[in-house]
């Protein structure tokens, strides 16, 4: 019997699970009592086989992957099932017992590298702990093997990497060194928690074909967590689709994206970007081709030089960018990290002076402004950031987050700005009531609304759309997007839109520059640069993208779902 290329098992005879999951019931405790998160699931992982978990935030996925490898948070408890692990029944064993299997049967591969390494210890040591708790090697050997476990997952310069402290390392570098400690003693099953959630999609895609790679080389077990429709596509052999702690459906992914059962399992799949190539709206597109050029954004041979002090000449983070931006169209900046996307945005929104080159919005040049000037300029531009949470004041009610823009420019009676703050919220499709709430008391996307009406408040020309949907499920993401689409369109707004993900960057733009290293390598409408990349980078990028095995709509339309989120 052989592992399939795919993972699938070839063969008459089935070989016993690796791990099989019955009745999986888990709950918290806090201070209003006790809630089940996971409602007696059962589920089973074969040798060789990569089964994806699939779900929103609090459908469960997280608590069952800690709940198997016996990580679950204090306040968490398994309230009742059995966890077979190759038979053997694991549910309720010490954690003293569970270190014994922990790297050597079953390992981690957790979401975020920055916060899962030592950061006072060297790369090389981590590696070798693995090795050396378990009795497998000591000393110099640990060291050596350690080295040749950094090279296994395709780091540049083993030796050099165990030497240096993971600051020192990217990323997917660090990505790797999770890897590498997860497969080191080769466990029989391999949790991937989200592993690449925090990587640009070209990184993404070398971290999933190198656990492909070892799965296909060890016959391991991988039980993928992820929240990314379009990786679970393509990379899984089974789906598990959980929703609120149940299971929705499960079986063999090509069967799940062909023919879903759930209302749940189809509304997912309508929603998820790098599933659906989207028929962007005519409108929009339109005003590309029609008469003189209205451009609202001119960026013109910008240049951004920062220093580093010392004896270094400093780094060129922007090197002679230019692009221009159509009223009332979406103009979108993609590119990987340290590109240059964050840096073009803030010399755009006139947080910092470029060294050379000239950025006009609206009329307005930003090469010397004035005071005045930049008081204008606010008024013209807002900002809407990435995590919804972090950049609203979670001490003021809703009303005060929104109202807070009146307050800093112009004098208005108090009646007016409560008018206007209420319309903002109707404009964004949330109800009234939630004005004397405060964020906490609110879900992602209706604080992803609130920043969104924050910024209209002032009634501005131009939103720099910072990641702003990258932190939200798919659902919700889906309901963004169609929110922004019915207000840009109601309001003639013109987008600047920043975005890792090409697959939305393709359903709401109208038009892309694609930076690499500080410079445009590409530009130009968005189906011509998906259709037909001219440059290298960009090329890698597109193909980079999850979910092109199973696509599952063409042309279709942006969903206008506005669903209570």
């Amino acid at each position: 019997m052989t592992i399939s290329p795919v993972g699938r098992l070839e063969g008459t005879v089935l070989p016993s699970p690796v791990l099989d999951v019955s009745g999986l019931t888990i709950s918290y405790r806090d201070q209003s009592g006790t809630r089940t998160a996971v409602h007696g699931i059962d589920f089973s992982v074969a040798p060789g086989e990569v089964v994806a978990l699939v779900g929103e935030s609090g459908s469960g996925k997280s608590s069952t992957a800690q709940a198997i490898i016996g990580l679950l948070p204090e306040n968490g408890r398994l309230e009742s099932g059995s966890i077979r692990l190759n038979r053997q029944e694991i549910a309720g064993w010490p954690q003293k017992r569970l270190d014994g299997i922990r790297g050597s049967v079953i390992s981690l591969v957790p979401q975020d590298p920055g916060n899962s390494l030592n950061p006072v210890k060297t790369i090389g040591k981590q590696v070798a702990e693995i090795l050396i708790i378990h009795g497998k090697a000591t000393g110099a050997l640990a060291d050596a093997r350690a080295i040749e476990l950094l090279e296994r997952v395709g780091l540049n310069q083993p030796a050099l990497r165990a030497k240096q402290y993971p600051h020192e390392l990217s990323g997917g570098m660090k990505q790797r060194v999770l890897i590498a400690i997860a497969i080191a003693l080769k466990p029989s099953l391999i949790i991937a928690d989200e592993p690449t959630s925090a990587l640009d999609v070209t990184v993404q895609k070398h971290i999933l074909d190198l656990i492909d790679e070892l799965r296909r080389e060890y016959g391991t077990a991988v039980l993928l967590v992820t929240h990314d429709l379009g990786v679970a596509a393509d990379r899984s052999d089974r789906l598990i689709v959980l929703r609120q702690g149940r299971i929705q459906e499960q079986g063999p992914t090509a069967d799940i994206l062909a023919n879903p059962q759930s209302a749940y399992t189809q509304r997912l799949l309508a929603d998820a970007p790098s599933l659906n190539i989207r028929q962007r709206r005519v409108a929009a597109v339109a005003k590309l081709t029609q008469g003189e050029a209205d451009d609202i954004i001119i960026v013109e041979g910008l240049v951004q030089d920062f220093g580093l002090g010392g004896k270094d000449k400093g780094l060129r983070a922007l090197d002679n960018v230019s692009f221009r931006v159509r009223r009332g169209t979406t103009h979108a900046l993609v590119g990987e990290s340290g590109s240059g996307k964050t840096t073009t945005i803030r010399t755009v929104a006139a947080f910092q002076k470029p060294t050379a080159g000239k950025v006009i919005v609206d009329g307005l040049d930003l090469s010397a402004p004035p005071r005045e000037t930049l008081r204008l300029l606010r008024k013209k531009i807002q900002l809407v950031y990435q995590n919804p949470f972090g950049s609203l004041d979670p001490r003021q009610t809703i009303a005060g987050i929104v109202e807070e823009p009146l307050l800093n420019f112009e004098p208005m009676a108090r009646a007016k700005r409560t008018e206007i703050v209420a319309s903002t919220i109707e404009k964004v499709g949330l109800p009234l009531d939630v004005l004397q709430r405060r964020p906490h008391a609110l879900s992602g996307g209706q604080r992803q609304r609130v920043a969104i009406a924050r910024a209209l408040v002032l009634d501005p020309q131009i939103l720099i759309l910072d990641e702003a949907v990258s932190a939200l499920d798919v659902t919700v993401q889906a309901q963004i997007l169609s929110l922004l689409d019915t207000l840009q369109r109601d309001l003639g707004l013109t987008y600047l839109f920043v975005s890792h993900d090409l697959a939305v960057v393709r359903q709401i733009s109208d038009t892309v520059s694609v930076l690499n290293g500080g410079k445009i390598v590409e530009s130009g409408a968005v189906e011509e640069v998906f259709e037909h990349p001219q440059s290298a980078y960009t090329r890698e990028l597109i193909d980079a993208i999850p979910g092109k095995k199973y696509p599952l709509h063409a042309s279709r339309p942006i969903s206008t779902n506005s669903g209570n989120i």
